[in-house]
């Protein structure tokens, strides 16, 4: 077993268990929590963090132009261009630089014409860039009832020792 690997195996989506020991605004907060837990050999293995609430945020990042998609399909085509250019230059007689010309101009071209192609049926209709993330009102720290008042006194004494915020 390593490090990393989990050790509560669930094959299939299941409801949590256990009592809540502690209520953070952020997972941040959780997480230190759960890493105050483990320092104080606290069994982490009984925890569970809950996200409550929870929000699918997509935060907009900026207008999507043509500038912007024909410059990312250069940049994607010319990468994978280029290491097809690179992998044909090992196997190529001679000079190894024609390739890896080659393989870099043709995916410039392919990666700009494939953009552009995705992007003029949606012209319009989706003119901005954003990305997505899964976020929650709170973060609850759950422990199964055996160890759950030890970690909520852990915690308690955790928040005395932490200033007040405002």
């Amino acid at each position: 077993m390593t490090a990393f690997a989990p050790t509560n195996k669930v094959s299939t989506p299941t409801l949590p268990e256990g009592w809540p020991i502690g209520s953070y605004d952020t997972y941040d907060e959780a997480q230190r929590a759960v890493d105050h837990l483990a320092r104080k050999d606290f069994p982490v293995e009984t925890l569970t963090i809950v996200g409550i609430d929870p929000m699918l945020v997509e935060r907009v990042d900026g207008k999507l132009t043509w500038a912007r998609v024909l410059g990312a399909g250069a940049a994607s085509g010319a990468w994978l261009g280029l290491m097809v250019g690179l992998l044909l230059s090992l196997v190529t007689e001679g000079g190894a630089l024609a390739p890896i010309l080659i393989g870099l101009v043709t995916g410039l071209a392919f990666g700009m014409v494939s953009a552009a192609l995705k992007y003029r049926p949606a012209k319009g209709k989706r003119d901005f860039v954003s990305h997505s993330q899964l976020v929650a009102r709170r973060y609850d720290v759950l422990s199964l009832p055996k160890t759950a008042e030890q970690g909520r006194d852990i915690l308690a004494q955790l928040a005395l020792a932490r200033p007040p915020r405002g």
